[in-house]
């Protein structure tokens, strides 16, 4: 992990904001919508090829709310951070036919290390 522009509390924010990540699946594979929101920027955006744009905290809330919860679950495989920015890798296992996705997803964080939004890689085999 890298400081931006050799700032203190810029690392510092990074390392809040790995662990926001790593909570936010947490608080999704054990259903608690109200965790998982308590880490989002009021104005975080989410872009996921398999649900709705989600603007905002509350939209984003009730996209994620029908995902959140066992069977579905996140295995993280890997998280990678520099200044504002978290990318990880890992496994998404969907219900209610227990598909599972490898996936990669992109946060960036606020100055603060909150989440002010993320965009989701599915990786798809080739025909």
């Amino acid at each position: 992990m890298t400081s931006h522009g050799g700032s203190l509390k810029y690392s510092a924010a990074t390392a809040a904001g790995v662990d926001h990540v790593r909570l936010s699946y947490h608080y999704l594979n054990i259903g608690d919508i109200d965790g998982f929101g308590s880490l989002l920027d009021e104005n975080v955006q989410v872009l996921r090829p398999d649900m709705v744009h989600g603007n905002g905290r509350d939209e984003v809330l009730r996209t994620h709310a029908r995902l959140a919860g066992p069977p579905s679950h996140h295995q993280i495989y890997k998280v990678i951070a520099d200044g504002d920015g978290v990318a990880v890798t890992g496994r998404y296992t969907d219900l209610p036919d227990r598909t599972a996705l490898d996936f990669v997803d992109v946060f960036t964080l606020t100055d603060e290390g909150m989440l002010l939004g993320y965009r989701r890689f599915y990786y798809v085999a080739p025909a």
